[in-house]
Order: structure tokens, then sequence, then C-alpha cells
């Protein structure tokens, strides 16, 4: 099944998967080869027509060297959404009074609910009955729309490293509720992710170093700023960035740091600005591979401008 006009879950996975695309330098063809999908199947998947199958976003991310940890969260959001499984949950159908009664005593905080009046009962003791009945199974419906949207909700911030958007109780949502948190100065050595300054950012650089890290500088135009991360990394290895500012570093503390991508905070820059990062290695981590940048004594250093 294929669809003209992405969704907005599908447009992110697909974005994700041409940058892993275009980090292998493969073809469409040379993909073809080095995987079980056709060359026709890859155009489909990296322009957003079809969400591919979980096995193709994992073999993309073995070719790119990727950790498949975002992608693959990436890629649940919009399989969810492709096939339906986001929807929320229907209205129930009309049950028969005598089921409605059942559910109002289930939902009873007491353990000895108040008796329904019978049926041969005045009018308003039939409305009273009939409005609670309702109020009950409206607290169902609210109380399953609550775990859907709330597990939507877990997954984007595990997606995006950072907050999923909040809910606005005016038509238009805010602008510190859809967009970044913060813009030049005010992001100063704050968390990209945390700022929401990490969705789609440029790359400035790439690095390999020569135990293996890989490293790349990031920036953000919307925000005004610059940063770095690593992955693919060990423990005590750390990574700074410096651009007209002061320097900026992290340090990767634990296994779980290890496992994932970890981010110098942001320096604020602009156009033209010359960011640079520097990789230092934990003590018995130096190798003797070949890396591609140039080392200043201390680690190995690269560079990247702002456009």
């Amino acid at each position: 099944m294929t669809r003209t006009t992405p969704s907005p879950e599908r447009a992110r996975l697909a974005a994700s998967l041409r940058d892993l695309r275009a980090r292998t330098g493969l073809s469409m063809v040379g993909l073809a080869e080095r995987t079980a999908f056709s060359k026709s199947s890859w155009e489909r998947y990296l322009n957003g027509k079809s969400v591919p199958p979980r096995d193709a976003v994992r073999e993309l991310c073995r070719l790119a060297s990727e950790p498949e940890g975002r992608c693959l969260a990436l890629w649940e959001i919009a399989e969810s959404e492709w096939s339906g499984r986001a929807a929320p949950a229907p209205a129930p159908a009309r049950r028969t009074k005598t089921a409605q009664r059942t559910d109002a005593a289930a939902e009873a905080p007491s353990t000895d609910p108040e008796p329904v009046p019978p049926e041969a009962s005045a009018p308003a003791s039939q409305a009273d009955t009939r409005a609670g009945n309702r109020g009950a199974a409206v607290a169902v419906l609210a109380s399953v729309c609550a775990v859907v949207v709330g597990g939507v909700a877990i997954t984007l911030f595990l997606v995006l490293g950072q907050d999923a958007p909040r809910s606005s109780s005016s038509a238009s949502p805010s602008a510190s509720a859809t967009g970044p948190r913060c813009r030049g100065a005010a992001c100063e050595g704050r968390n990209p992710m945390d700022m929401k300054c990490g969705v789609g950012p440029q790359t400035l650089a790439s690095y390999r170093t020569a135990s293996g890290a890989m490293l790349e500088l990031r920036d953000s135009r919307t925000c005004g700023t610059s940063w770095a991360r690593m992955w693919g990394t060990r423990i005590g290895d750390r990574l700074e960035v410096t651009a007209d500012g002061r320097p900026r570093s992290a340090e990767v503390k634990d296994e779980a740091d290890a496992a994932a991508y970890v981010y110098t905070p942001m320096t604020t820059t602009r156009s033209g600005t010359v960011v640079r990062a520097c990789f230092r290695p934990a003590p018995g981590g130096e190798s003797d591979g070949e890396s591609d940048g140039e080392s200043d004594g201390k680690g190995e250093c690269f560079e990247g401008r702002v456009r």
C-alpha cells in the first residue's frame, strides 16, 4: 500500500533514512545489492511513500555504522500511524440498561453501591441514573485514550531525546510548545535535546577517530547554536567543542552513554563561524588505527564552518 503525501511521522523516518544512505555513499542500486530489498523498494522507503520493514531499517543502520535505537523508535511511530494502531480508541457501543447498571456499579468506589431505582420510578430518577451511566462510560473512554496518548508521548521522548510536545488549551499551540525553547545567548551551555534545538539540525562535519568512535559537528540556525555529538565510544572518552565562546565538553560516564549518543552543551554561533571539536580518548583507549583528522598532542580534532 502506497500513499502519495507522507505523514509527519513517515517524513521524519524517511529523512533519517536518507541521511543514513548518504553516509554509506551507496546508490539505490548499491543498497539493493547489499540488502534483501529492491531498488524500487528503497526509493519508496527513502521518499516516505511507504513504511519500510523493520529489517530494512536495521540493515541500513548496519551499513552506516549507526546505533539502531533512534531509527527503530522513529520506525515504530511511523508504522503505528501507517497501520492505524495509533488511532484513538472507538467510542463504546450502546448497551442495554442492565449492562449499563453493571458498569456503573463496577466504577463506584464503594463496595456497596447505591441500588439502581426500578423502572417504575419517577422520570427524574431515571434521568439521574442515565446521566451516571454516561459519566462512567466517559471515564472509561478517557482512561483508554490517556494510555494511548501517553504511550505515543513516551516514544517521542525516546526518539528525539527531548520532551514530547505538550498540548495547549488554546486552538493554536504556542511557540514554546512546538519550537525551540531557547535562541542565541539563552542557549549557551544548554543541552540541545532538552532545548529542542536538535530537531532537523545541519551536520557541519563528520569524523571517525583512531579508536573507532564516530563524531559529528551539528548546527541549528533556528537556535543560532552549534554542538558536537559522539557514539561508538568507551567509558571515559571526552569530546570538547569550541567556537567564539568558552569550550563546552561532554564525557562518556557509563555503559548507557557508551551505547547511545552523547552530546556536548551548545555554544552560540552565526554564519561563517568556525567550530572546532577535539576528542580525548579514555586512558588506555588509544588505538594504532588511522583517523581522518589532526592531532593537537592531546586528542584528535576537526573543524566545520557554519553556513
